[in-house]
């Protein structure tokens, strides 16, 4: 049987589209305003450097503002919190990412949690994480809720299914776990350690590889039928599954690329939007 592929470039492009007209129809109807998006980068992490260029370019392609903050290597958890505070008070802005990794010498998690509720757009402070798992309003983690708009787009139903995650970080593991138990699916959530793990996967009806190892699930694990969901990506194109032999027996599965990538900062953008139209509309 052919899969399904599921295109997250085609459906972020889709969803640039329609951002791009609510955020014209926002300037019309606030004079000339839009929302903005503070990126801090902190450290000189070539890697992250680019992250926050294409989250910047996402916004300018859709006609929202963006506010780059680079700070030194040298900076501390207390001058990174004294501007996360800044930000948070500051009315013009709408959602704040604080790029990940920071320099060893910052404590990260005091200053993901720094991050108003309001403004916490890529979804990593753990009152966020609280709220959603509790079904309470918040925004999502970036790429699982990414996957998770990705599944709604193409009609995949999760209510009653078995989903096995594997991965447990806090960033995509386990919101991950969450926001699948929030629409009614049977959840295991895996890891590198889990016993017996090809066992498991051969139960899910839905997998979703988000351990960050290339090729680390095995596609004769994998059942005919499945939807495949790998959240991973490293060099020479390759995620955390292998995806070649599954094409052709699985229900449904995302690329890699082209498949969770596009929807992490097309999420982060799209919550921005809604974060700005909450304070402006």
């Amino acid at each position: 049987m052919s899969a399904l592929v599921l295109d997250g470039k085609a459906l972020a492009k889709k969803t640039e589209e329609e951002l791009s007209q609510r955020v014209a129809a926002l300037k019309e109807k606030s004079g000339g305003q839009t929302p903005i998006l503070a990126t801090i980068l902190v450290g000189a992490d070539p890697a992250s450097a680019t992250y926050v260029k294409m989250k910047g370019n996402a916004c300018a392609r859709i006609g929202m503002g963006s506010l780059k903050v680079e700070m030194s290597d040298k900076t501390t958890t207390e001058e990174l919190l004294a501007k996360i505070d800044e930000l948070n008070s500051n009315e013009h802005i709408h959602g704040i990412l604080l790029q990940h990794p920071v320099p060893p010498q910052i404590d990260e998690r005091a200053c993901f949690d720094a991050i108003a509720l309001e403004k916490d757009v890529d979804g990593v402070t753990c009152l966020g994480f609280g709220r959603m798992s509790m079904d309470e309003e918040a925004y999502g983690c970036a790429t699982p809720k990414g996957i998770m708009r990705l599944l709604e787009a193409y009609n995949i139903e999760l209510s009653g299914k078995h989903a096995v995650v594997v991965g447990r970080s806090p960033i995509l593991g386990k919101p991950m776990s969450m926001m699948m138990l929030g629409a009614n699916a049977t959840v295991t959530i895996c890891h590198s350690r889990t016993q017996n793990l090809a066992g498991h996967i051969k139960q899910a009806d839905v997998i979703v590889g988000a351990v960050g190892k290339p090729e680390f699930i095995k596609a004769e694990w994998i059942k005919d039928g499945a939807v495949v969901i790998d959240a991973g990506y490293h060099p020479g194109g390759v995620g955390d599954i292998e995806l070649g032999p599954l094409v052709d027996r699985v229900a449904a599965y995302t690329p890699v690329p082209g498949g969770v990538g596009p929807m992490t900062i097309n999420t982060l953008i799209y919550q921005s939007v809604d974060s700005g139209e909450k304070k402006m509309g």
